[in-house]
């Protein structure tokens, strides 16, 4: 086994006991059925993404392992995805300490509703990926890049970020809280302005991305934005 095979799963298996950790002690209690089922559905969906990208796109892979701000070559991104970053853990903590203190607890359909629209965002993602090989983590254009404007990109420019809004969607309900979906009010904003920014850079650096700006309209929803 190679070292690229040997970091992801390594990563894979601390993200894994980092996440029993997190939402466990969060909780208080062993106890609590919607942090297992989504556990399992979020470790599941993750886990069958990356053993895609391992088999049939390590390219891809090699380039969603590099997460982080720290990998982002321009000051504004760094800012933007450290920002997401903190949205990401309130967004898994939060909803955690509502339900564990009983402040607007989601009933049991409502929890199972949101898993399904965690499985329902990270298909979309998938589909997203099928067709862009360079739907990297961070914000650049690579050598060789091209335009891709088939598949979701056909109907918006940013298919992954409207994708990815809805795992944000459904991890406070699947963990049990109302009051947190909340938390997409100041998120939002946030990749409007991460998005907008990386279409400069596209724009600038990337041939054939100003053509397909006016040709694809729409960055997030069709006929909306």
């Amino acid at each position: 086994m190679n070292a690229f095979y040997r970091q992801a799963i390594a990563q894979s298996v601390f993200g894994f006991g980092f996440f029993i950790a997190l939402i466990f002690l969060t909780a208080g209690t062993w106890d609590y059925w919607q942090g297992w089922l989504f556990l399992a559905v979020f470790v599941a969906s993750t886990a069958g993404f990356t053993l895609y990208l391992a088999i049939f796109d390590k390219p891809l892979l090699e380039r969603r392992l590099r997460a982080g701000p720290w990998h982002e070559q321009r000051r504004s991104q760094q800012v933007i995805v450290s920002l997401v970053y903190v949205a990401f853990f309130a967004f898994l903590i939060l909803p955690i300490l509502d339900y564990r203190y009983g402040r607007s607890r989601v009933p049991a359909w409502g929890s199972v509703v949101g898993d399904a629209i965690i499985v329902l965002s990270f298909l979309a993602i998938f589909r997203v990926v099928r067709v862009n090989s360079w739907a990297a983590s961070n914000v650049r254009v690579e050598a060789g890049q091209q335009v891709i404007a088939t598949g979701p990109y056909a109907h918006v420019r940013h298919p992954m970020y409207a994708s990815a809004i809805w795992l944000f969607v459904g991890i406070p309900l699947a963990l049990g809280s109302w009051w947190t979906l909340a938390l997409l009010v100041p998120l939002i904003p946030v990749l409007m302005w991460r998005l907008l920014d990386e279409e400069k850079l596209l724009a600038r650096e990337l041939a054939g991305y100003t053509e397909y700006m006016r040709r694809v309209k729409y960055r997030l929803i069709p006929h909306v934005w």
